[in-house]
């Protein structure tokens, strides 16, 4: 299905609305959680419904392995398995494939399980066949993510053979509708535009991804460690050439300034396992920026994690407390922090979308790139 965005206020090149879907809709910008392995690390599917997350990201690649596509099928795809009545979308495993350096051929990519050692094949039509047995609301095609900085040659033999991946993993979902609306699947496929920080490779990936035809769009192989000004005109150079009314999505970006700079180019998704990760690490994000829980400063502070956080852990338990939960190991803690982080990433979108509406986005950028340009404390 070839999905829509109904834009509903803009602020130069931000904008908010809303995604709609056959199994209904979600607003932008949005920020999705990782579900790796068919969870958000820590969390529920209820903590996520609680916090009101309308999408989350599945790894297709851990997916396939463990527990396996016809088992996850089988027992009613992703949503069944996981009782999540939310959307979900899955990446195509592309990118933890190329982490693992595999045998690479205009055919696919052989690598290795990190579970078993067994060898496996990925084509562009295996990862559109796989995605459909997981039964995800939208799938990713496989692309060809180079690692940056890499050679001139070494981006246009991305570009190229991302493109005839694309032709192929478009042709294979295509093909593939008779068996997904035979399961009551109404899925999305989306392309991927790469091309480095190359604004010229950028352009041409974006135009030839979207001559294929896809129902959305994203951006991948950014934010994998250049600077930022290296990756901003890129995204902006691949963002020109996106159809203006489907979903553009920004993959592997989770950071506040990522995220306010890319919205204010007009990308609409994001996901990330940063705010996950970091609490993990007892890092929080707040308001005032990130802090480090385990600071000795915090041993006997009575406040909240945030003060203006609305989540039910900063309604609760002081940072004292959860500070001592994490310093001696309770697995609790991990779930704790994790749940103000996920809440606190997405009130953050959404005071992206409430600026974007009120045309106050250019004074929240500079707020947010004050706040977090600073060193963690």
């Amino acid at each position: 299905m070839r999905l829509k965005i109904d834009v509903e206020a803009t602020d130069g090149s931000a904008r908010a609305g809303r995604v709609i879907t056959p199994r209904g809709s979600f607003p932008t910008p949005l920020f999705m959680p990782v579900g790796t392995r068919g969870a958000v690390k820590t969390l529920a599917a209820s903590d996520l419904e609680a916090l009101g997350v309308p999408l989350i990201l599945g790894n297709t690649y851990h997916l396939m392995l463990r527990p396996g596509a016809d088992l996850i099928e089988r027992l009613g795809g992703l949503h069944g398995f996981m009782d999540w009545s939310g959307h979900v979308l899955t990446d195509s495993g592309g990118y933890q494939v190329f982490s693992l350096e595999p045998k690479v051929s205009d055919d696919g990519a052989t690598f290795r399980s990190t579970y078993d050692g067994t060898t496996h094949h990925l084509t562009p039509e295996g990862a559109a066949d796989v995605q459909s047995s997981l039964g995800a609301d939208i799938q990713m095609v496989l692309d060809v993510c180079a690692p940056l900085p890499s050679p001139p040659e070494v981006l246009r033999a991305a570009v190229d053979r991302t493109a005839l991946w694309a032709q192929r993993g478009r042709a294979a979902f295509l093909a593939g509708a008779d068996r997904r609306a035979a399961r009551g699947l109404d899925q999305a496929q989306f392309g991927i535009v790469q091309g480095g920080a190359d604004g010229v490779l950028r352009a041409e990936s974006a135009q030839r991804t979207v001559d294929v035809g896809f129902d959305g769009y994203a951006v991948g192989g950014l934010s994998v460690g250049e600077p930022r000004a290296e990756m901003l005109p890129a995204l902006a150079a691949a963002i020109d050439h996106l159809p203006p009314d489907q979903p553009r999505y920004f993959m592997g970006l989770g950071d506040p300034i990522g995220m306010v700079e890319a919205v204010g180019l007009g990308v609409d998704m994001f996901d990330c396992v940063l705010p996950t990760r970091h609490a993990r690490h007892g890092t929080i994000l707040t308001s005032a920026g990130r802090f480090q829980l385990k600071n000795a400063r915090y041993e006997a502070d009575e406040g909240p994690l945030d003060p203006t956080c609305g989540c039910p852990v900063c309604a609760r338990w002081s940072r004292a407390y959860l500070r001592h939960l994490f310093r001696v190991g309770e697995p609790v803690a991990a779930r704790l922090l994790t749940v103000h982080n996920v809440a606190w990433t997405v009130a953050f979108v959404a005071r992206l979308s409430a600026s974007i509406r009120a045309g106050t986005y250019a004074a929240l950028r500079a707020e947010v790139l004050a706040t977090w340009g600073d060193a963690p404390r």
